[in-house]
């Protein structure tokens, strides 16, 4: 059945439907009328889970937001800002990169806004165009890390972990990534000045005051926003799902007050967060009967039993786990490895009993060489329609620099969990983080760091008669 839909997939057969027809077929010749009933109740199942319906909402706040024109804002501060450091553009698309993906998860309207704003001026400075698109498309691509991103909201029931927690776990890896980005460029430029020179005198700020204001009005409005949606899931204020509520109205807001939003460009906006969400949330659903068949079957346990029964210990199973997802990436985008793989990959690693909040954060990191290895690699693609003066040689050969950094932070993230781990815990020790989605009625519940919902529900039914024993077991997972 996996062989058959792997082999579909590679001949060009859309995803969504491939799942669906392989999962009636194999399910009608091994369980016969009962797939359908099992079909109906795992779409009642995944219509109940209101957490995705935070996907449309992130989807619409970043294509609102980018047409508010906050990343020209803040492209442009930080130019003024930087010019007279070697590399400067480089860094700033990166900081852009890294600021603006706390306000939208959308990689293509990043690359590509990105690829409007800096290609034509990298290539004007005489910017070395292999670098410039590698860390345009990077630097795109972290829209699917940093949160507030819909990668973690859907990651978060397939683990059934917080999305709250996963949220936490991705801030210091996402930023970190950046930071790498930003620490490579720089000495790239600062021991070959011809990559990155710095700007020519009539490019900079005539004073380091308006420099500095133009800085502030494009970082003001962005830190509005984001203390809206991201800031109030992490203080506990909010779920994901009424944060994205308060992110789209805010961005709208944005929108409106600086003139930019036209009805053209609102439709353009619900048309495009329609065509994303609905492409998400059909795979979601389909992925989900075909998950469900997958295990009836007892295909699930064969390959658990077959991964768990081979003679490696456990670090080395989840590096095999790890790299089977990192090569899933080349050929397959984000939403077919989280919904279509990780769930198979999820009994194998719940048995080696890893945090599940550290290993969402690692499968994050790898999954984002997704938008930049061949033959997928859509960033390039995105670069590429904007970016007329490089060839895609030019943009592969600079992405695959940057995907060198992404395994080196892999690989950090591996060897010390403490890197995804530190955030989540100290928020959740000071009492910020709590459920992610609404609880019972009946109960004022507290999910427990790498607690599941079922599980925190059962501990807060269990606890109701007896009010002084609630709270007594606050996590199955093991802390690193």
């Amino acid at each position: 059945m996996l062989v058959v839909m792997i082999a579909a997939i590679f001949a060009g057969f859309p995803i969504s439907f491939t799942l669906l027809f392989l999962a009636f077929a194999f399910g009608w010749w091994g369980l016969g009328d009962m797939v359908f009933s099992l079909a109906y109740f795992q779409s009642i199942g995944l219509m109940k889970e209101s957490l995705l319906a935070a996907v449309p909402l992130f989807v619409f706040m970043g294509f609102v937001a980018e047409q508010a024109g906050l990343m020209e804002r803040l492209f442009g501060a930080l130019r003024l800002l930087l010019a007279p450091l070697r590399g400067s553009l480089f860094v700033v698309v990166i900081l852009t990169s890294a600021a603006f993906a706390m306000a939208t998860g959308i990689v293509g309207a990043a690359v590509t806004v990105l690829g409007i704003m800096a290609a034509p001026m990298m290539m004007r400075s005489g910017y070395d165009g292999k670098l410039s698109a590698g860390a345009i498309t990077a630097g795109g691509t972290l829209g699917i890390l940093i949160p507030p991103s819909v990668m973690l909201i859907v990651m978060g029931p397939v683990l059934g972990v917080s999305v709250a927690d996963l949220y936490a776990a991705a801030i210091v890896p996402g930023f970190m990534l950046a930071g790498m980005y930003v620490v490579y460029v720089l000495v790239r430029s600062y021991f070959n000045p011809r990559l990155g020179p710095a700007l020519p005198m009539e490019e900079r700020a005539p004073s380091v005051w308006v420099a500095l204001r133009g800085f502030f009005a494009g970082v003001v409005p962005l830190a509005g926003l984001v203390a809206a949606t991201l800031g109030s899931i992490l203080a506990g204020m909010a779920t994901p799902t009424e944060a994205a509520g308060m992110g789209a109205a805010g961005a709208l807001l944005l929108a409106l007050t600086y003139r930019r939003l036209t009805w053209a460009g609102f439709q353009r906006a619900l048309l495009q967060s329609l065509a994303t969400s609905s492409m998400v949330l059909v795979l979601a659903l389909t992925s989900n009967i075909f998950g469900a068949v997958f295990a009836r079957l007892g295909a699930a346990d064969w390959i658990t039993d077959s991964l768990l029964a081979l003679p490696l210990p456990p670090a080395l199973m989840l590096a095999l786990v790890t790299v089977l997802i990192f090569l899933l990436g080349w050929p397959f985008e984000w939403p077919a490895v989280i919904l279509v793989f990780l769930p198979i990959f999820y009994p194998v690693v719940s048995e080696l009993g890893v945090d599940l909040v550290w290993f969402g954060a690692l499968v994050a990191v790898t999954l984002q060489t997704a938008y930049l290895s061949p033959p997928v690699a859509m960033s390039a693609y995105y670069l590429k329609q904007v970016a007329k003066g490089w060839s895609l040689r030019t943009i592969y050969r600079g992405m695959f620099e940057f995907m060198g950094i992404q395994v080196v932070a892999i690989v950090l993230i591996f060897l010390f969990p403490a890197i995804a781990t530190w955030l989540p815990q100290r928020l959740f020790d000071s009492g910020a983080l709590v459920v992610s989605e609404p609880v019972p009625a009946a109960s004022s519940a507290s999910q427990g760091y790498g607690e599941s919902y079922e599980q925190m529900y059962q501990r807060q039914l269990e606890a109701l008669p007896a009010p002084s024993d609630a709270g007594s077991s606050r996590s199955n997972i093991p802390r690193k």
